[in-house]
């Protein structure tokens, strides 16, 4: 905390990107791991989630025009542009403000902050009259899985809102942050990771229901439990084809569902976020019974299908954020299943949680959920090995479980073990680092969400 608040005084003070003259509104944002639940979110189901300790930090100062000036160091190191430069009167609409950040590689990050700016123009333009200057740090990593781009959203709006004397808060944050990522930066994310950024604290999980958002009371980590998180070394991205994939086959099956119990679908769009609806389900496969789609509808589904066939009849795709592309084969059916039996685990999961027993099998659903998102085209032999590795460990040495979290198709891998398994976990590590040649990132320990955090005022 003490380096960051050092770093925004010593700019003040230099005039460089803060004035000394005006306040500066900061504000800080974990990243997130997804214990279970990854891509249960946008079918509806059970999340459970949990904050790390690294985060995005963000400190924004109104200015006296209409300029934007962003700024985040650590771009440079990847090639990109640090700093960035915009207006107000560029923000026009959702196209222009998609195509400003768009035109060049180097300044495709700024889709994450910009898009802030584009939202709270949209709800209160009386609000927004001048520009800003947003100075960026973050620890969280690129492409890991842990939702960077989450952190960077809600550290942005939040900080930037209370610089314009708007309080924005809870679901009503992570709702926003989820606009700019799924309309701005086109990424197709559910609400989990906006939320537990948002909601989230240190020792704690956050249950989440996803219809759309209904956040549940924090349920504090067992005694005696730990979890930690491997870096595979494979990079992940929401916006990959493999998770664009794994969404859009899911919307396929439930379509296929509501076409075959003659279940009108319609496109609602009462909230920010649109989506599809229907009389029985709601529009989302978690509330499909797990006994029901093994005993009635997995067999009426399709292994695979491709996009031109089931566009053929003039299909419509009720996602609002893939498409059906012609070219590819879906895995409608391990999918679907997916979204129907994640939900069905995670509830188990939570419940076990809650008791603070029932660890084993704590473990061995998360052994399932990696094995299932497998099933779904998202698993990588990186992410095999790690949770094999930790089942060669084992219950013996107190680790009960692994899974490949979040979008999956690489990324990291989350571990449930006794909190004096750490050598376990340990050796874990040593084993994949020898065999891949270099050292993965690891996560462990966790940290107040944003909202905790709140926002903190240097200057007057």
């Amino acid at each position: 905390m003490k380096p960051f608040f050092d770093t925004i005084a010593a700019l003040r003070q230099g005039g460089r990107s803060f004035s000394a003259a005006a306040p500066v509104f900061c504000a800080r944002a974990p990243g997130r791991l997804d214990l279970m639940g990854g891509n249960d979110d946008y079918t509806g189901g059970l999340v459970f989630e949990a904050t790390i300790r690294e985060a995005t930090w963000v400190a924004v100062q109104r200015r006296a025009d209409r300029r934007l000036r962003f700024w985040n160091p650590q771009m440079a190191a990847r090639g990109w542009r640090e700093q960035v430069e915009f207006s107000l009167d560029d923000l026009t609409s959702d196209a222009a403000v998609r195509a400003l950040v768009g035109r060049d590689p180097a300044t495709r990050w700024t889709a994450y902050v910009l898009g802030n700016f584009r939202w709270l123009g949209l709800r209160l333009p009386e609000r927004l009259t001048q520009g800003a200057n947003v100075f960026i740090e973050s620890d969280v990593p690129l492409n890991k899985g842990v939702s960077s781009s989450a952190s960077l959203e809600v550290a942005v709006m939040k900080a930037a809102a209370a610089a314009y004397g708007i309080d924005l808060a809870g679901v009503a944050l992570a709702e926003a942050c989820q606009w700019v990522e799924n309309v701005i930066a086109e990424s197709a994310c559910g609400i989990m990771d906006q939320i537990t950024v948002v909601l989230g604290d240190e020792g704690c999980f956050l249950p989440l229901l996803c219809q759309p958002c209904l956040p549940r009371p924090l349920v504090r980590l067992p005694e005696g439990l730990a979890c930690w998180a491997i870096d595979s070394g494979v990079s992940h991205t929401v916006s990959g084809l493999e998770y664009e994939a794994a969404r859009a086959a899911g919307f396929m099956g439930y379509k296929l569902l509501c076409d075959r119990e003659g279940l009108p679908v319609r496109r609602d769009e009462s909230n920010q976020i649109a989506r599809w609806t229907d009389p029985r389900w709601n529009g989302y496969l978690a509330n499909v019974s797990p006994s029901l789609f093994r005993a009635r509808f997995e067999s009426c589904l399709p292994e695979t299908l491709a996009g031109a066939e089931y566009l053929r009849d003039g299909q419509v795709h009720v996602d609002p954020f893939t498409m059906a592309r012609p070219e590819v084969a879906y895995r409608v059916r391990a999918c679907t299943r997916y979204a129907v039996e994640e939900n069905f685990r995670v509830h188990l999961f939570a419940e076990l949680a809650r008791g603070g027993t029932g660890f084993e099998q704590m473990g061995d659903l998360m052994y399932q959920s990696h094995f299932a998102y497998t099933e779904c085209g998202l698993g990588t032999a990186a992410t095999d090995r790690l949770v094999e590795l930790v089942r060669q460990e084992g219950v013996a040495h107190g680790l009960f479980g692994a899974k490949v979290t979040g979008g999956g198709a690489g990324g990291t891998v989350a571990v449930l073990g006794r909190s004096d398994a750490r050598p376990a976990f340990d050796r874990v590590v040593q084993r994949y680092a020898k065999e891949r040649g270099c050292a993965p990132c690891v996560f462990a320990g966790s940290s107040p969400g944003a909202d905790k955090f709140g926002v903190r005022i240097l200057g007057s």
